[in-house]
């Protein structure tokens, strides 16, 4: 049986997963420097041992209520289309393999984000994960804008 391993983490009250094999890294939240005129999801740049990564804040890209940052909040350095970003989540639960068998397509009435981010819906232990396509969170105009604030930052 086909599985996939996931980085399941929170966003309020949801969990989701990511592909670990799309994960370079989960760090904690560092101090995030500002770049003017991006879009406000993005909230700026971060230097990682010499690298520097955009950071989009997923609760305002998922339109979801703000949250203060506390200890349990984390980033996660994910590679999207040949290209490395950090997203801040609330929380990291675990990593897990899912059975594919147990991903079903996402229903039609998801609220707060996006359909086109969601591969599916996994069910693990009474609990639902939202399965998002980490290639598609990135659209095709912020890929540039995200060039853009690299190629400034260097």
């Amino acid at each position: 049986m086909a599985t996939r391993q996931e980085v399941i983490f929170k966003l309020g009250n949801e969990e989701y997963g990511l592909d670990i094999m799309k994960v370079y890294g989960i760090e904690r939240y560092q101090k995030i420097t500002k770049v003017p005129n991006t879009p406000e999801y993005i909230e700026g740049i971060i230097n990682l041992r010499g690298e520097v990564y955009p950071i989009y804040n997923l609760r305002k890209k998922f339109h979801m209520p703000e949250k203060a940052v506390d200890d349990e909040t984390k980033m996660i350095i994910v590679n999207s289309n040949e290209m490395m970003v950090g997203f801040i989540v609330d929380s990291v639960v675990e990593i897990r393999h899912i059975d594919e068998d147990n991903i079903k397509p996402a229903p039609k009435l998801i609220s707060g984000i996006d359909r086109r981010y969601i591969i599916g819906v996994g069910e693990v232990d009474d609990r639902m994960i939202i399965i998002l396509d980490v290639d598609l969170i990135l659209e095709d105009e912020e890929k540039e804008t995200v060039s853009q604030i690299i190629n400034q930052a260097e």
